[in-house]
């Protein structure tokens, strides 16, 4: 009985196995497994790859919305674009440049768009098909085949085992066995299931090589397609990055080729009489007129150096000289000197001398008591009355001055039957209303005549009235040496100091 157990068919386990062995103990379905989990993986690296550019697809079509914005920034005219030349090759064409280029990027980006949508998203595409198809092809025949050869050796290790139970109760019962279960036809049904085992295993062996071997040109496929695939993304991906890189180098040179000075010179030929001519000669104060420059009232009716003894305490230093002007306003202003320009010709002093009173004349000195005016109406109303004494370069002199401020306080001559029109609208409505300057001549001042007299002589001259005309004539103002200059109409007042104004 020991020797007929030894004889019986055991099924080992373990990792080596006989070929020799009835029932192997590898599972066919490890191996068609194996091959469909690497076609999954394949499939899920290339589904990877298809999302990867279809995120950059997107990227590109979300960039170039981004460039629209960009383009907003400088669509706009440009402020004060009338201070650019609007040809090409300045300011303004630089940023028509940067429009047209930034709007080309913008293109680039929606064509590479285009492009990865419709030229390497099909690829992989088609590539994830095929992958499913053959994922498809395995599982309806090697895996479908595998599952046919471990049916087939489950029904051999069951008529096996089949065949162990019987030969055992064979040698126990002493050769009674029923005729279905005699050892001899479980043998032979043995030998039949294990042919058509061996059967199932060798097409099932057949058909994994041939799949085994299929795979090998698969995998080269996917690789290759990947390479396309990737290929067609740089074409698409490098050109655009190549044209907006042209784009933007476009710009840089369009900017660099602008020369320093083309704005400025546009500019000031555009604008050529409202800027500074340097080649234009300066303004001479000579050859400026202005509205009433030359109108009787601001012409002066004498005017020159006089001495004026100092008031209060400053009567300690004696007699100042001062250079003083009788207007036909009839005031008598006093100013530190005849210069106009070095400061704002602000009288000192101001007599208004219908005001005052006119003391008598003493050689080259005469008096003149009243209030100081030059301070307003408020100061003049609070001003008190000052008895001034003056002197003049000579009696002669003094005698002028002294006829034509007596003539000035009393007198209401008129100038000419005629005043002079002013130059503003203002003083033409008042005209109607201005009185007429005092007529010297109706207060009989003596002419004294003034030809043939020198600068130096010291000797004082009036100016002529004539007594049917009235027509203002020229006084006689002061020149250097004690003399007196004529100030007539058109005439600028000078100093009858011998140095310059101001220097006194």
């Amino acid at each position: 009985m020991a020797a007929h157990q030894q004889d019986l068919p055991t099924r080992t386990t373990g990792s080596l196995v006989d070929d020799d062995d009835a029932v192997p103990d590898i599972d066919p379905t490890n191996t068609s497994g194996l091959l469909e989990e690497r076609l999954q993986a394949y499939k899920h690296a290339c589904r990877y790859l298809e999302a990867y550019i279809s995120a950059t697809e997107k990227v590109q079509k979300a960039h170039a919305k981004e460039y629209e914005k960009v383009l907003k920034t400088v669509s706009d005219p440009l402020k004060e674009g009338h201070h650019f030349d609007q040809s090409l090759g300045g300011i303004a064409g630089l940023f028509e440049n940067i429009r047209s280029n930034t709007q080309g990027i913008a293109n680039s980006h929606l064509e590479a768009e285009k492009t990865i949508k419709g030229s390497v998203l099909p690829i992989l595409e088609r590539l994830h098909a095929e992958i499913k198809n053959k994922s498809k092809e395995l599982s309806k025949g090697a895996v479908k085949g595998s599952k046919e050869v471990d049916r087939a050796r489950n029904m051999t290790q069951k008529h096996i085992e089949l065949l162990g139970q019987h030969t055992a109760a064979f040698s126990s019962s002493g050769g009674k066995v029923d005729p279905s279960t005699d050892p001899y036809v479980l043998q032979r049904r043995v030998n039949h299931h294990l042919h058509k085992q061996v059967l199932e295993e060798n097409n099932n062996r057949h058909d994994l090589i041939e799949v085994q071997n299929s795979f090998s040109a698969f995998e080269a496929h996917i690789i290759q397609t990947f390479q396309q695939a990737l290929q067609t993304f740089l074409q698409c991906v490098g050109g655009q990055l190549e044209r907006q890189k042209a784009m933007y180098s476009d710009i840089v040179s369009t900017a660099q080729k602008i020369p320093l000075d083309f704005e400025f010179k546009k500019f000031v030929h555009r604008n050529s009489q409202l800027l500074m001519d340097p080649s234009a000669p300066k303004r001479d104060l000579s050859h400026i007129s202005f509205p009433n420059q030359n109108h009787p009232s601001t012409q002066a009716v004498i005017a020159g150096t006089l001495e004026r003894k100092s008031r209060a305490m400053g009567a300690l230093k004696g007699y100042s000289t001062d250079y003083y002007v009788v207007t036909p306003s009839k005031f008598l202003h006093e100013f530190k000197d005849d210069d106009d320009f070095r400061k704002d010709p602000t009288p000192e002093l101001s007599l208004h001398l219908p005001d005052c009173t006119i003391g008598a004349l003493n050689g080259d000195k005469f008096n003149i008591k009243g209030k100081d005016a030059s301070k307003g109406k408020v100061g003049g109303a609070l001003a008190m009355s000052h008895e001034l004494s003056f002197k003049a370069h000579s009696p002669a002199d003094a005698e002028r001055w002294y006829n034509v401020i007596k003539q000035v306080a009393g007198g209401s001559a008129t100038y000419t039957n005629e005043p002079a029109s002013p130059s503003s609208p203002v003083e033409a409505r008042n005209v109607s209303e201005q009185q007429p300057p005092p007529d010297y001549q109706e207060k009989g001042v003596t002419p004294v005549q003034t030809q043939g007299l020198s600068q130096g002589q010291g000797t004082v001259s009036g100016g002529p009235m004539s007594a049917g005309a009235h027509t203002q004539q020229p006084y006689n103002t002061p020149v250097s040496g004690g003399g007196i200059q004529s100030a007539g109409v058109g005439s600028t007042p000078t100093s009858g100091v011998e140095r310059e104004p101001g220097q006194y």
